[in-house]
């Protein structure tokens, strides 16, 4: 699911929810969907994320932005 995502949270070699790079586990919340991406796939950097009440959004300054919306439509 989140392979097919943008480049903020898509493929990549770091953690999105830790900022570690590959390999590292996913925290219980985030597998369970609580918890949104903090952290670019990409290039690894923190990321600005807004919590919305159906949702979120996270922006990366150098691979752009991603929401949860994106994510639904992809399941």
């Amino acid at each position: 699911m989140v392979r097919e995502l943008g480049a903020p949270v898509g493929a990549g070699v770091y953690n999105v929810y830790t900022g570690e790079r590959g390999g590292s586990a996913v925290p219980t919340a985030a597998q369970l969907g609580l918890e949104p991406p903090r952290f670019c796939a990409q290039c690894g950097r923190r990321m600005v994320v807004q919590v919305r009440p159906d949702g979120w959004r996270a922006r990366c300054s150098r691979h752009g932005e991603v929401d949860s919306a994106d994510m639904e439509a992809k399941r």
